[in-house]
């Protein structure tokens, strides 16, 4: 897969003023070939497979462990 020249272009005209934005971001493909490769290669290890459930169930124990001493020490600090 290769990347496209991508751009973004503003123009606006104002009575007697002219304002103007480009911006243009190219990449070359070896590089974006590599990371494209090694960033498939890190999410299929980590997002498939007994890793990929290990890494969810761990994620969302610490998103609830989070949650739950934030709503703790909220509640004390209000009900105090």
């Amino acid at each position: 897969m290769q990347l496209q020249d991508s751009g973004v272009q503003y123009s606006r005209w104002d009575d007697s003023s002219r304002d103007e934005v480009s911006a243009a971001a190219v990449s070359s493909t070896e590089e974006a070939s590599s990371w494209e490769s090694s960033h498939s290669r890190f999410s299929r290890k980590l997002c498939s497979g007994k890793l990929g459930i290990a890494m969810k169930v761990l994620g969302g124990m610490a998103i609830f462990w989070a949650v739950f001493i934030l709503g703790y020490v909220t509640g004390y600090f209000v009900h105090k």
